[in-house]
This record gives C-alpha cells, sequence and structure tokens, in this order.
C-alpha cells in the first residue's frame, strides 16, 4: 500500500534515534553533540533549533525528472544540519537582517557574513562557486513564499552553523540537501512553527535554480517526503506528487550500496557543458518533435517552460494537428504504457540525425531566428555544445520512463516477496539504465563503468551511476550475502589501483550499505 506525506508538516522532534541506522546512531549523537557545542563556542549560546535534510540515492529514473517523468529516489543517511540562533526581535522592521555563516569545515568553507534589506533579497553570484549560495538560495525562497503571505515582511538577522557529511560533487544531491536544509531554517527562525513538506519542496526546487542548475526537483523530494524504510515514487505531472513504496520483505532482503568513484562532478560547475546541456537537449527535444507534428506545447513546470512529458500530453490529448495535411494524433484512451511506447518509436522518425543538429538548424526546425533560439533556450542558463544530440536524449527519457514502469510495478506486485526473479528482474532494469546512460544519454565515465563492471563481476543483480553522472556514485542492489565480496572486488581493483596508498579510513567511506533513510526534520 503506498502512503503520501505531501501535506504533512515537516516533523518537529526531540531525539535523532529514528533518523539513522542502528549502526550509526552512536557516530551520529557524537557530530549533534559537536555541532552544539561548536555552536556555542562561535556564538556564545545554545542554537535555538537544527534543521536537517539528508542526500539521496536515485535507485531508478535518472535524467528524467525535469522532462516530468516518474523516478524512483531514497533518502539516505548521509545529510546536511543547520544550527540556528535567529534573533529575538520578531517586530524587527525596515532594518537590514544581517546572516552570520560559518561551517564545521572551517579548512575548506569560510565564514561569511551578509546583509539582507528588509524588504530585498540576499545577493547571489551565481558566476563564483561559493558555499554560501546555497544557504542564501534556500533563504531567498523562505522570505520569497513569507512575502506571499505578508508583503511587508522583513526577515530576522541569523547566526547559523553548517555541517554536512553528503559527499559534494558525488550525484547524492547534497546541494539540493543543503537548499531544503536552508529553507526549513529560515522559515522556522521567521516564526513558522509548521512547515508543509511540499511547499518546502517547491520553494527549494526553485530555489536551487538561482545558483545556476536546472534543477527537475527529484532530489528536493526525495530530502523532504522520503520515510524511512520506503523508496519514494516521485511524479510531476499534473503536478508534484510523492508517495511511499515499501519495499517487499524477500528473501534474501533488498540490500542496496552506494559506491563512491571519487571522481567530482559539480553540476554547478560543469552545467553548461553537461547537466544544463542536457536540460536544453531534451527541451529542444519536446519543441522539435511537436513542431514535426503540428501540436502546440502548453507551458508547463519544465525548466525552460515545457517537456518531454509535455509534447506526451499534446500528442493524446485528442486534438488535431495543424499539418498540412494533418498528422494523425493519439487517442487519449491509450493506456500510458502504450503512449510511451508510441512516443519512444516516433524518436527516429521525427529526429532522424544521430549526429545531431547545429544551433542554426534547430532554429531552421523551429521557424526561429538564431538570437530568438539562444535567448529563449540558453540564456538563463548558457550551454556550450557544437552540435545538439536531441535524439539520443528523447530516446533515453523516454525508455528510462518505461523502465520505472516496470521497476515500480514490480515492487508492488502482491506476488513479488515470494519471486526468486524479483531481484535479478529489479538488477536487469538497473543494469539497462546504466547502459543507456553510458551510451544514449552520455552522462557516464570511465570510472562509473568500471565500479559497475566490477560489481556485476562479483555477484551484483544491478549496477548504474546515480545522481548527475559523469563521476559522483554508483547505486547496486546486490545479495546480501555478497556485500563483502563485493567491497573487496572494489578495493582490490579499483581504489587500490587508481590510489594505492588510499587509506583504510578513505576506504571505509568509500562504500556503504544503504538503508531508506527518513526525510527532514527539525
Amino acid at each position: 500500500m503506498v502512503q503520501s506525506t505531501m501535506d504533512e508538516p515537516v516533523p518537529v522532534t526531540n531525539s535523532i534515534d529514528a533518523l539513522y541506522p542502528s549502526a550509526n546512531l552512536s557516530s551520529q549523537k557524537t557530530r549533534w553533540q559537536n555541532l552544539t557545542k561548536n555552536f556555542e563556542d562561535e556564538y556564545g549560546g545554545k542554537p535555538a533549533f537544527v534543521a536537517r535534510s539528508p542526500g539521496r540515492v536515485n535507485l531508478i529514473g535518472e535524467h528524467i525528472d525535469y522532462s516530468l517523468y516518474e523516478v524512483l529516489p531514497m533518502a539516505i543517511a548521509a545529510d546536511v544540519l543547520i544550527a540556528v540562533s535567529p534573533s529575538m526581535d520578531e517586530n524587527q522592521k525596515d532594518v537590514d537582517a544581517v546572516l552570520s555563516m560559518l561551517n564545521t569545515n572551517h579548512g575548506k568553507h569560510r565564514p561569511s557574513e551578509c546583509a539582507v534589506p528588509s524588504l530585498g533579497e540576499a545577493h547571489i553570484d551565481a558566476t563564483k562557486h561559493e558555499w554560501t549560495n546555497y544557504f542564501k538560495a534556500g533563504f531567498n525562497g523562505a522570505i520569497d513564499l513569507l512575502r506571499k503571505e505578508d508583503a511587508k515582511f522583513s526577515p530576522r538577522s541569523m547566526n547559523v552553523l553548517v555541517d554536512g557529511d553528503v559527499p559534494a560533487g558525488g550525484g547524492l544531491s547534497s546541494s539540493a540537501a543543503f537548499v531544503c536544509a536552508s529553507a526549513l531554517a529560515v522559515l522556522r527562525a521567521n516564526g513558522r512553527e509548521k512547515v508543509k513538506k511540499k511547499e518546502l519542496v517547491e520553494l527549494a526546487i526553485v530555489s536551487e535554480r538561482a545558483v545556476g542548475v536546472n534543477s527537475g526537483g527529484m532530489d528536493q523530494s526525495a530530502s523532504v517526503f522520503s520515510v524511512k524504510g520506503d523508496a519514494l515514487s516521485v511524479s510531476f505531472s499534473p503536478e508534484l506528487h510523492a508517495e511511499a513504496i515499501p519495499f517487499p520483505k524477500t528473501e534474501p532482503p533488498i540490500t542496496i550500496m552506494v559506491a563512491q568513484s571519487f571522481v567530482t562532478s559539480d553540476k554547478h560547475v560543469t552545467g553548461p557543458r553537461c547537466y544544463n546541456l542536457r536540460v536544453v537537449e531534451c527541451t529542444l527535444a519536446a519543441e522539435m518533435m511537436a513542431k514535426s507534428l503540428g501540436v502546440e506545447l502548453k507551458r508547463d513546470s519544465g525548466p525552460l517552460g515545457c517537456s518531454l512529458r509535455g509534447l506526451q500530453h499534446a500528442f493524446f490529448d485528442g486534438g488535431t494537428s495543424s499539418k498540412d495535411p494533418p498528422v494523425s494524433l493519439g487517442d487519449p484512451q491509450t493506456p500510458y504504457k502504450e503512449q510511451l511506447e508510441t512516443m519512444l518509436s516516433m524518436v527516429a522518425e521525427l529526429l532522424e540525425n544521430e549526429g545531431g543538429y547545429t544551433r542554426e538548424e534547430i532554429a531552421a526546425s523551429l521557424s526561429m531566428t538564431l538570437p530568438e533560439l539562444e535567448e529563449k533556450y540558453m540564456t538563463k542558463f548558457p550551454v556550450q555544445a557544437v552540435r545538439f544530440m536531441v535524439g539520443k536524449r528523447a530516446r533515453h527519457v523516454f525508455s528510462e520512463a518505461l523502465r520505472v514502469i516496470a521497476f515500480k510495478n514490480l515492487l508492488q506486485d502482491p506476488n513479488s516477496a515470494t519471486d526468486p526473479n524479483l531481484l535479478p528482474r529489479l538488477g536487469s532494469l538497473m543494469n539497462e539504465t546504466q547502459d543507456s546512460c553510458r551510451d544514449i544519454y552520455e552522462c557516464s565515465c570511465p570510472e562509473i563503468d568500471r565500479l559497475c563492471s566490477i560489481a556485476r563481476e562479483a555477484g551484483a543483480y544491478g549496477s548504474r551511476l546515480t545522481g548527475a553522472g559523469w563521476g559522483g556514485c554508483t547505486v547496486h542492489l546486490v545479495p546480501r550475502h555478497k556485500v563483502n565480496d563485493i567491497r573487496k572486488a572494489w578495493n582490490d581493483k579499483y581504489y587500490l589501483v587508481t590510489e594505492p596508498d588510499m587509506s583504510k579510513e578513505k576506504l571505509q567511506e568509500a562504500v556503504v550499505v544503504s538503508e531508506p533513510g527518513e526525510g527532514a526534520v527539525v
């Protein structure tokens, strides 16, 4: 049975016992105690509260959230903690708020202070990759929400201390966890005793775009909506919806391993030629296919205002084609899975140039001038590309959306717990995703491919990249009794080959057996 917690408030708790796996609880209690002590040392008093939001690992549904297709992530234990002490003046008016931002990792993240005009917002320079931009992004999103309720709202000053153990650039959504925790902290500091999960996610999705990323929404949803012990189904059309999907009680149990490649790929830095480029390519694929079919794309919640899911809606809405002669459009009664199969089959016909399209070719196909094309699709989030591989990107999106359906159906099959082929079938879908990410979406890298290959050879059911790609982490569905064998294979064939002097501590951090974690809390 699925469970939706979207409209519930973010939980407020006095105990962290339910937030972490039992094996990690002792070290996490020490971490929280150190955070409080460090806050007292820096600011001369205890924090009023701590906002917490976790990272995530995506089981399946890679790079399709910004095309508004369903994904299946889960929260992990690694998280971002923000200890907060707001000013005590609730009636602070016509006075600049001061944000004092410190990080427990002083060596890497310098202290910063920012003045915010009483009716203004925190200044973000998206051209500079500064850690405080993420807090400011969450801050601005939160005060924007509060000003919709009170146009004259003035934010309070805040002292904050941030501690995060989600690896940056590791594909586990450290940035989304940071922005979600920041927005939650600001809302709470400014008098919001109850923060609805859905409003937090929606403002965090928009907020992260302020630091230069066309975020789709999966990462923020997983960080806030997740329920401990379950996967999370997140859909984006016709509106944001999330529901917990329990894992079947199988024997052997479903076991997830996450392995770092130690290849850092920060999508906020590499966005113009990687992540943001893929968003633009998918948007252009939707526009070019719509033009060829003679259907009108309606604006939707895609990062650039339209999406491949919107194209599917337009094709199957029962309307007529504007082409002369008209193109035969889809029947609205067509089952969803068949709709996706139809869209996938049309890609090769409508976007037949496997070598991609130049800007000039795309502009001509859309009856636009080159400056119009660049202004509409490549200005808000600049991209670097000579040819745009729109056909390959659309093919990945539609095929991956079909794999999500298959994966979810397997998890929800009432006979799944007794099906001896369940885990191999789930693993096969994950392997197909990795093949598509490597060959069609081109967001993998040799190190990720090697980790996946080693894991499969050592007995994993399924292995693939997770997160934006181009480095970061891999996720693996494995037999419980093979965990140690797979870990040893990675040590021997990857970690100690790429870095022979790698410390025991780094080796230990490289691989975790992950349990589905709890979402954001205060």
